[in-house]
């Protein structure tokens, strides 16, 4: 049990949309470390790995859940985040990180993955915010934390559904920021570069697999030019930024665009 005086955020609930792997549990882990109770959620029924990290959740003495939901049916957000707010209690921080991804020229994109990708990267976190922020404004405290892309700070060819979405979820994050501008309810984006996810392990292993490649040549062909530290970031890295952003000390954070992505954007 971590003592009371190192959690600033007991007595809250945080929702993180994709928290099952890579970046979202990372941020769950970091919120639970700090006394927040936690709702977990995935696209897929609990399992085995579901179960193992609501464990963990409990062991570090919160409350915590898994709710499963396609958040493509932008229809059954607002009733999910009622029973999240029935079960754990009114939601607090809002972390919106879940996010699809397809590579494809626009010319061949097809229209079924361009609705699909709007409808989660984008429109799930208006739902999100539509259906927390009047109790967030109610209470008098709320955090709205959106996990936007360098691909929201610039172009990438063959990923134009994505680059729309992120370009969009900024957007979005500025007008709520300046919507709330003058209550205690902050709205902020984080912006990654490459960040080492089991997904990006993945295609580690492939592009060495196919290239012949040791797994630093690998990496190092991976972050290329895009990513001038040459190192990606990490999981926990995020979950960090995630917690100031949260906090106290971010309460004049508002509407930002916070890089984080090894120079990507500084060239």
């Amino acid at each position: 049990m971590i003592a009371a005086s190192r959690q600033p955020q007991s007595g809250r609930v945080a929702w993180i949309t994709g928290s099952t792997s890579g970046i979202g549990w990372a941020i769950a882990r970091q919120l639970a470390s700090e006394g927040a109770a936690i709702a977990l959620h995935g696209s897929k029924a609990a399992s085995a790995t579901t179960e193992a990290q609501l464990a963990e959740l409990h062991a570090m003495g919160v409350a915590a859940r898994y709710y499963a939901l396609d958040l493509a049916d932008g229809e059954a957000i607002s009733p999910l985040a009622r029973r999240i707010a029935a079960e754990l209690g009114e939601i607090d921080i809002m972390v919106n990180n879940a996010g699809i991804q397809h590579v494809q020229s626009v010319l061949q994109f097809p229209p079924e993955k361009w609705n699909a990708m709007l409808a989660v990267n984008l429109s799930a976190p208006f739902h999100t915010i539509q259906a927390c922020a009047p109790a967030m404004l109610a209470r008098g405290w709320g955090r709205i934390i959106n996990m936007a892309s360098v691909s929201a700070l610039v172009g990438v060819a063959n990923k134009p559904a994505y680059v729309a979405s992120k370009h969009g979820l900024l957007g979005l994050t500025k007008a709520v920021a300046l919507e709330l501008a003058t209550t205690p309810v902050t709205c902020n984006a984080i912006c990654p570069g490459w960040v080492l996810t089991p997904l990006v392990q993945a295609q580690i292993d492939a592009l060495a697999l196919r290239e012949g490649l040791d797994e630093s040549a690998a990496r190092a062909r991976l972050l290329g030019a895009k990513q001038p530290s040459q190192a990606f970031v990490t999981v926990e890295q995020i979950a960090a930024l995630t917690s100031f952003l949260a906090s106290e000390n971010a309460a004049q954070v508002r509407g930002a665009q916070w890089n984080m992505d090894g120079g990507f954007t500084a060239a």
